[in-house]
């Protein structure tokens, strides 16, 4: 078998994409023990959320042109767009998304979101891992020196529910020629924590995952008869079980069986089994019917889902803007989000679910001589939901062009341990790197005025 290809930073590319269970070879989870987290949102019921659900606007939104805009502010901050008020005292929005607009009292916008990158690897590292990338510089790419993402995190202390994966990121891989997005697989904790990885568009007519079927002919019982004869090859080389790949390899041959045994997750790939006017109400477009997807996974018991709104730097708007914006970007999310923010509440999954959506940082107040804006991690804005999140809140406050935080400035490390508390994790928890050192998963503290509405 030929060698993939490895890269000089160390990480082996067969490993960081994870496409799949091709040779039941795709997953692996530890079954470390559990790790509570005092801070953990307890819902009215007393029940504990249990799952997260990111939405990732990847290249970075604009919060002017969506949940911060400001109208009184010269012409070359304010832009194009006309500023609406939504059902929630005091947050104005972008005409160009009616319909999240309408659904003001489902969520909570964070207006003071805030980190010093300006670089988009190392601003998504931060934004979804929690931490700042060990050795961070301009487009440093994935390593397994990196923060594991959530997913990761979570499977290193309470492993994965029977029959599902880590985590599922879908549909599209975030990488750029050799650029390969930090942030998006185990980092540290090694390959068998990684996520699954989906690299194809659930709106297109053939869309499926075949490596998480059993193949055509093959039934439950032979697949479990073919694993039964490859542990019996397996104890006929004792001398290979001490070897780390070894192990490694068997723990992920386990946990591919129990996934494609179970059948949870290739239900929910089977999006087409959904009604149409569900579909139509998504909208037939990458962006809907990924929120589909996600929904889906989530409901299969997948503990972390990550859905991209586009290719890598999709949101990256230097240039036309404004055209941008609203002809191909924000009605496509807009119809997208609001649907799964309807679908998930008429469903009871806002009961044990959070939804977040972010990008890695915002976009720079001034217009630039293109039309568009330029990066700008000082200041920019993510909505929450569910999980006892309040809705119809706005928490923290820009300044008058949207630069920079007038209020208490909350970083993604404060994202992490919001997340992980959701999920049930210690964010304060030791993690062990590669070399067995113990590493503080994360250094931020919970949002705590999404959960309680104290104030900024």
């Amino acid at each position: 078998m030929p060698v993939a290809p490895r890269h000089t930073i160390g990480i082996n590319r067969r490993e960081l994409l994870q496409v799949g269970y091709s040779g039941l070879l795709g997953l692996g989870l530890s079954s470390f023990a559990h790790a509570g987290s005092k801070d953990a949102p307890s819902l009215a019921n007393g029940k504990k959320p249990k799952s997260v659900l990111i939405v990732f606007l990847t290249g970075a939104a604009s919060h002017l042109e969506t949940f911060d805009p400001k109208p009184d502010a010269p012409a070359e901050i304010r832009g194009d767009y006309k500023a609406n008020q939504t059902k929630t005292t005091g947050l104005l929005a972008s005409e160009h998304i009616p319909k999240l607009s309408a659904r003001s009292k489902m969520y909570s916008i964070v207006r003071s979101l805030s980190h010093r990158e300006n670089n988009h690897l190392v601003a998504t590292h931060h934004v979804l891992t929690g931490h700042k990338q060990p050795g961070a510089f301009f487009d440093k790419i994935a390593s397994r020196d990196d923060f594991p993402n959530y997913a990761a995190g979570r499977s290193y202390h309470r492993g994965a529910p029977e029959g599902t994966p880590c985590g599922v990121n879908l549909p599209t891989y975030l990488m750029e020629g050799p650029l390969l997005w930090p942030g998006q697989h185990a980092g540290f904790l090694g390959p068998k924590h990684d996520v699954m990885q989906i690299t194809q568009d659930p709106n297109k007519a053939d869309f499926k995952v075949e490596n998480l079927r059993p193949a055509t002919g093959m039934d439950v019982t032979q697949l479990k008869d073919r694993m039964s004869l490859l542990t019996a090859v397996n104890d006929q080389r004792r001398w290979l079980s001490e070897q780390a790949e070894t192990k490694k390899m068997t723990d992920q041959q386990h946990q591919a069986l129990a996934v494609l045994t179970s059948g949870k997750v290739a239900k929910a790939f089977d999006i087409d089994k959904e009604p149409a006017t569900v579909r139509d109400k998504y909208g037939r477009h990458a962006f809907g019917q990924s929120c589909l997807l996600a929904r889906r996974l989530i409901e299969a018991g997948v503990p972390v889902v990550q859905a991209n709104m586009g290719r890598v730097q999709n949101w990256d708007t230097h240039g036309d803007a404004f055209n941008r914006l609203k002809k191909d970007l924000l009605p496509p999310l807009d119809t997208g989000v609001s649907a799964l923010l309807d679908d998930m509440a008429d469903r009871g999954l806002f009961e044990d679910t959070l939804l977040m959506m972010v990008g890695e940082f915002g976009r720079e107040p001034k217009i630039n001589k293109q039309s568009g804006r330029e990066h700008w991690g000082p200041c920019f804005s993510g909505l929450f939901a569910g999980a006892g999140v309040r809705g119809g809140q706005v928490i923290g406050k820009s300044d008058k062009h949207g630069g920079y935080p007038t209020t208490t400035p909350y970083s993604p490390d404060d994202i992490g341990a919001t997340v992980y508390s959701v999920l049930g994790i210690d964010p304060h928890s030791e993690v062990r790197d590669r070399l067995g050192r113990p590493v503080q998963l994360n250094h931020g503290h919970v949002i705590r005025p999404l959960f309680d509405g104290t104030g900024d």
